[in-house]
């Protein structure tokens, strides 16, 4: 009959905790304009375009060596895996948060054996004093007392009657799925500074095949003026001009080994291995390495998907479930402790009839002073709250920001790129036509100097450029979340 009002009142607070004291979430509003910049200097998308953000980053890259370090990367870069074990740190600490929904049974069985030196010694004393005198007891020699039992049950498990156990389970689900995000993020932003610090040796390399070509001009040009000035048709100033040409040129290359040298170092940390020369690239060159389009979606909702913005979500909902456990740390705690076994004074008669027991302890806890603990508490989960909410909004912020960045780049480099690529042409062309010109007498070296120089920082300019606009282009694919698949 006990055991039936026992399970009748335990069913009865079961159906009680339903009850959830955090507050409704309601997603901030974006703090940002509902569309992405459009007009004047940003482009406008091409209808026939495709999302972005939906093309793998193995189609994106076209060239193979490329696809291929950034595979390796993926593979072996150690961010990656930090962020890979901070998952595997968050689910487990879920799995513990989890395990306080249920109650936790164990089974324990003890033996004990004493020595009874007071009933021993007045055993013949009280030979047939009374009836029952000595019952449930087994002796030995008529003083040894043994008990055997065996019990199973729970412990003090907490009927979660107002959400406390199930709100902190859900802030640990939601820093599981914040964790995941981090990692998401974290793969994009590898993928992108993998491809960034690939283009960046190649950059340097052509950089440093132009300077070595020009290096053999401006020796040319300074054996000339040499020549000339020891047969005393040229000046002393005129060689002078032209090894400055020179050095600086030698100057140039050394420079540019130290940085491709040191593009190398950097890509092999981002990939975590030695990258092989193989995959290194020799040059930019002109042609497309990367995907040249743009998402044909442009509204601003397109960055409620980047992975950093879910993750600070997530942040935030974990939050607001902290919210409702501080509330119900407020109300009474109500917990069950139960236990069912057996006893017997020897392991014969250990499961015979007559030997089981249970019993049943419910407890409640009512708080009532603590010093502001519990106050302190709920003050502190609506303070994170209000961090979370504006670390959500400046991500999201941050995120406009990237975006509108790279897009208003996007929107000139075209015309920068096609303004460079003539402007190289055709200090090209007049470094060579002044350079005739000297060598047949008709123009002075000043004017071939000169316009040695302007080539070569044109054909320079010209590959910063073209480095500028393949940058643009992964700048845009990461900040608009692409890069996963």
């Amino acid at each position: 009959m006990k055991t039936r009002h026992y399970l009748a009142c335990l069913v009865s607070a079961t159906m009680l905790a339903g009850c959830n004291l955090a507050p409704d979430y309601d997603r901030p509003g974006a703090a940002v304009p509902v569309s992405l910049p459009e007009g004047g200097i940003y482009p406008a998308a091409a209808t026939d375009a495709p999302d972005i953000t939906q093309v793998g980053w193995r189609d994106f890259f076209l060239d193979p060596r490329l696809r291929q370090v950034i595979e390796t990367g993926l593979a072996n870069n150690r961010d990656l895996r930090i962020a890979a074990g901070n998952v595997l740190q968050a689910r487990a600490q879920l799995r513990v948060q989890r395990s306080d929904l249920l109650p936790t049974a164990a089974v324990t069985g003890s033996a004990t054996y004493t020595n009874n030196v007071i009933g021993a010694a007045g055993a013949g004393a009280g030979a047939g004093a009374g009836p029952g005198a000595g019952a449930g007891v087994g002796t030995s020699g008529g003083s040894d007392l043994e008990f055997y039992s065996v019990n199973a049950g729970i412990s003090a498990f907490e009927l979660d009657l107002f959400g406390r156990v199930r709100n902190l389970s859900r802030a640990a689900q939601e820093q599981v799925f914040a964790s995941e995000e981090a990692q998401r993020s974290t793969r994009i932003s590898l993928i992108a500074e993998t491809a960034n610090a690939w283009l960046a040796m190649a950059s340097d390399q052509e950089q440093l095949r132009i300077a070595r070509e020009t290096l053999d001009t401006f020796r040319q040009t300074l054996d000339l003026t040499s020549a000339q000035f020891r047969i005393g048709v040229g000046s002393e100033l005129e060689v002078q001009q032209a090894e400055t040409n020179y050095q600086s040129a030698r100057n140039d290359i050394a420079t540019l080994e130290t940085r491709v040298a040191q593009d190398q170092n950097a890509l092999n940390l981002l990939v975590g291995t030695t990258v092989p020369a193989q995959l290194l690239p020799d040059g930019l060159g002109a042609g497309d390495l990367t995907l040249d389009a743009l998402p044909a979606n442009l509204s601003s909702d397109i960055l409620l998907r980047r992975p950093d913005v879910l993750q600070a979500e997530h942040q935030l909902i974990a939050e607001n479930a902290n919210i409702g456990a501080a509330r119900a740390a407020f109300f009474p705690t109500l917990s069950l402790t139960g236990t069912v076994g057996t006893i017997g004074t020897a392991l014969s008669n250990l499961f015979s009839g007559g030997s089981f027991t249970y019993s049943a302890a419910p407890g409640i806890s009512l708080p009532i002073f603590d010093a502001g603990r519990r106050q302190g508490n709920l003050d502190f989960a609506r303070a994170s709250e209000q961090v979370a909410v504006a670390t959500y909004e400046r991500a999201i912020q941050t995120a406009f920001r990237e975006v509108s960045d790279a897009l208003a780049q996007r929107g000139r480099i075209g015309e920068q790129l096609d303004a460079q690529t003539a402007r190289a042409r055709a200090a090209t062309g007049a470094a060579r036509l002044s350079d005739a010109r000297f060598r047949a007498g008709v123009d002075s070296f000043l004017v071939t100097l000169d316009a040695q120089r302007t080539a070569y920082a044109a054909e320079q300019q010209l590959v910063t450029t073209r480095l500028t606009r393949a940058s643009n282009l992964v700048e845009l694919y990461r900040s608009l979340g692409g890069g996963l698949s």
